[in-house]
């Protein structure tokens, strides 16, 4: 799945509903929607095709408070599926950016604060040596980076269900441009992978 590019490529993952939500509209943090297809075969093949090639996490506050809690304690866990574990594994070890306004001091290793905006981030990023930025997750970051046209490579996964309502990713006035479909995978219970790159 990897391209010829020129620097560092900002990938950004989201999961979006049928319906085009990525949370529900009564609980945003509510992710129990996400959980029957997250651990299919495709959303985990998804997501390491993804940090296999990335060097640095680009996170908001809110997904680095979730994503640091829970993605340690999978290492070593009984029964682990492999994939799982190296993603774990990748996300302790990697460098990590989270953009947060609200903390001086980061309470992970290998993690730098940024308070400043998501596309200034990005092009202090883009300036050093390394492989790809994934942002993971963070739809305030993601819709930021999507607004100032810095997203590369854009990968979703959508679930087949509806959530009725909630916050959209892709929100009127975006930049036009075109992208180009990189992958395509459909798997058990309809959950659907694709990667698409920014034609520039």
């Amino acid at each position: 799945m990897t391209e010829q590019f020129a620097g560092r490529r900002v990938v950004t993952n989201m999961a979006l509903s049928l319906d085009g939500h990525y949370a529900a509209p009564d609980n945003p943090l509510d992710m129990s929607w996400v959980m029957p297809y997250a651990v299919t075969d495709v959303a985990r093949d998804h997501l390491t095709g993804l940090w296999e090639s990335a060097t640095t996490a680009l996170l908001g506050r809110v997904n680095a408070e979730g994503f640091l809690g829970f993605w340690p304690t999978v290492i070593g866990m009984e029964g682990v599926d492999p994939r799982d574990e190296g993603f774990a594994k990748w996300l302790v070890d990697t460098d990590k950016v989270v953009l947060s306004a609200g903390l001086d001091k980061a309470p992970w290793e290998r993690t730098t604060i940024a308070d400043k905006p998501a596309a200034d981030v990005v092009a202090d990023l883009r300036a050093t040596e390394g492989g790809d930025i994934l942002v993971l997750s963070s739809a305030s970051v993601v819709k930021a980076l999507l607004a100032a046209d810095e997203v590369d490579r854009l990968a979703l996964t959508v679930f087949p269900v509806f959530l009725g309502g909630g916050p959209r990713l892709f929100d009127d006035g975006l930049p036009a441009g075109r992208w180009t479909l990189v992958s395509q995978t459909a798997g058990e219970h309809g959950t659907l992978a694709l990667v698409y790159d920014r034609v520039r």
